[in-house]
């Protein structure tokens, strides 16, 4: 699958998520937000990329080719950036399970309920944050 098509399905996943919105902080840059906090970055063009906190599957993403520990120290924190180009890349359902994973680890405990109760189509964004539709 072509790295934009993977970024489309990623970026559509994490936007599916309780209360998820979507932020252009940095152009050519899209990242996933749940309330104020950033969950997931995706970046298109010179670079495909996804960016994720991964407290539980960062050591197994980090043993592929396609991913590294995320710059600006953030890496010590479980975040991890994975190439959306590279050959090593895993199926799009494992990215998407990372999206949901580092949304967990960023999500409030109301929200991370919510996501597991599959109430996700009722939730409605908190006022003043935009919507992923907006």
């Amino acid at each position: 699958m072509p790295a934009s098509c993977v970024a489309h399905t990623v970026a559509h996943h994490a936007l599916s998520l309780p209360q998820a919105w979507e932020d252009h902080p940095w152009e050519g840059d899209l990242v996933a937000k749940v309330g104020k906090k950033i969950f997931a970055f995706l970046a298109t063009g010179d670079h495909d990329s996804l960016g994720v906190k991964l407290p539980a599957s960062a050591g197994f993403a980090l043993s592929l080719a396609c991913a590294d520990p995320m710059g600006y120290g953030l890496g010590k924190h479980g975040w991890v950036t994975v190439n959306l180009v590279d050959s090593s890349l895993p199926g799009v359902e494992v990215l998407c399970d990372w999206v949901t994973e580092s949304y967990r680890a960023v999500a409030s405990k109301t929200l991370v309920r919510q996501l597991d109760s599959g109430e996700a189509a009722s939730v409605v964004p908190t006022a003043g944050v935009p919507s992923a539709a907006q």
